[in-house]
Parts: C-alpha cells; structure tokens; sequence
C-alpha cells in the first residue's frame, strides 16, 4: 500500500480532523483515508449503459425509434488498427 505524506496542515483543519475522526470513533488516520476514499470512489459509479438509457429516455426515445436505428446503422464489422 501507497504511503501519503501532506506538509503544511493547518492546526485547525488537523484539529477539525481529529473532531470528525472521534465523532465515527476511528483514529485521524483512518478518517482521512475514508475521506480520500469517498472523494475518488463515489458510492454510486456512473456506468455508460445507464447513462445512455437516461439520455434517451429525456430525449423521448421510443421501441419504434430505436428499432429504426437498428435497421439504418452500419453493421459492417471494424477493422483493427494495424500497428508496422
């Protein structure tokens, strides 16, 4: 596991920290890493199919209209990028 060092912590944000950490009854340490944790991994991921199925239904997207999108996109299979 990754160590993190953070210089130049004001005492009443490392004070604040120390509040916070007791009021959820763990140390400082651990307080800060759920904190980290929380701010880049979100409980609640968006995920593109999701996300796609939204945007269509805002949109007013019907059955009708995506069949039409089926029979009118390209199926040609892609080719893979070749790399000489």
């Amino acid at each position: 596991m990754a160590t993190v060092t953070v210089r130049n912590l004001p005492d009443e944000v490392h004070r604040a920290l120390r509040v916070r950490a007791a009021t959820h009854g763990r140390s400082t340490e651990a307080e800060i890493r759920d904190i980290l944790e929380s701010a880049v991994r979100p409980p609640k991921r968006l995920r593109l199919g999701t996300a796609l199925a939204e945007l269509g239904r805002r949109a007013g997207l019907t059955d009708d209209d995506i069949a039409t999108f089926e029979q009118v996109r390209d199926k040609t299979p892609a080719e893979p990028v070749r790399f000489e």
